[in-house]
């Protein structure tokens, strides 16, 4: 970090953007995760789920493995039945949903895996609405994107437009399971269980 001129109040501001922050590691080799895309919708098929394809696609292009993708309509019980069955199995480190996470009757992403998680990544949450509210204005207030962990299973949930999985492809998640990236990953987390 560069240390940048000025103070207030006996602070010194400090340059965030310097040489040492966001950037990737060379030295290292990236890791390969195995992950899963679950589109949930009650109008998607396979022909159609681009938002699908779209993280599939930015999984494959950066060196992971998509071995499992599924679309589940919104009821709650099946929901839960794919996440759960992917969450116990061991081959699979990440996990991607899209859709369901909008505010409107069938908000179901929510309900059906907040209670599968042993903890919640509070920040996902707040930096996607962050990211979007760039983007989308206050329109973001109604995505109720989060993420979190179910054993030792890393779980995005991000909204079903393709937009919005842009958003959160490029501005968090392909970053978090890049093991090169710094200050910090995920994916360097994850990647040996």
């Amino acid at each position: 970090m560069q240390e940048s001129h000025g103070s207030h109040k006996g602070c010194r501001y400090i340059n965030t953007t310097g040489p040492n922050m966001s950037k990737a590691s060379a030295d290292k080799p990236k890791a390969v995760l195995n992950c899963a895309v679950l589109t949930i919708s009650d109008s998607r098929s396979a022909a159609d789920d681009s938002s699908g394809d779209y993280l599939a696609d930015r999984l494959q292009a950066n060196g992971h493995r998509c071995a499992k993708r599924a679309i589940c309509g919104g009821n709650l019980y099946q929901i839960r039945r794919t996440l759960s069955d992917w969450i116990a199995d061991e081959q699979i480190q990440v996990i991607i949903t899209n859709g369901g996470t909008g505010y409107t009757h069938r908000k179901s992403t929510a309900a059906a895996i907040t209670p599968l998680l042993d903890s919640v990544i509070s920040g996902f949450g707040e930096l996607f609405r962050h990211l979007s509210y760039l983007e989308i204005g206050s329109s973001s207030l109604q995505s109720d994107a989060f993420a979190g962990s179910a054993n030792d299973t890393l779980i995005f949930c991000v909204p079903g437009s393709t937009g919005a999985c842009k958003t959160a492809w490029e501005g968090i998640i392909g970053q978090q399971l890049d093991s090169t990236h710094r200050p910090c990953n995920f994916a360097s987390h994850y990647q040996n269980r």
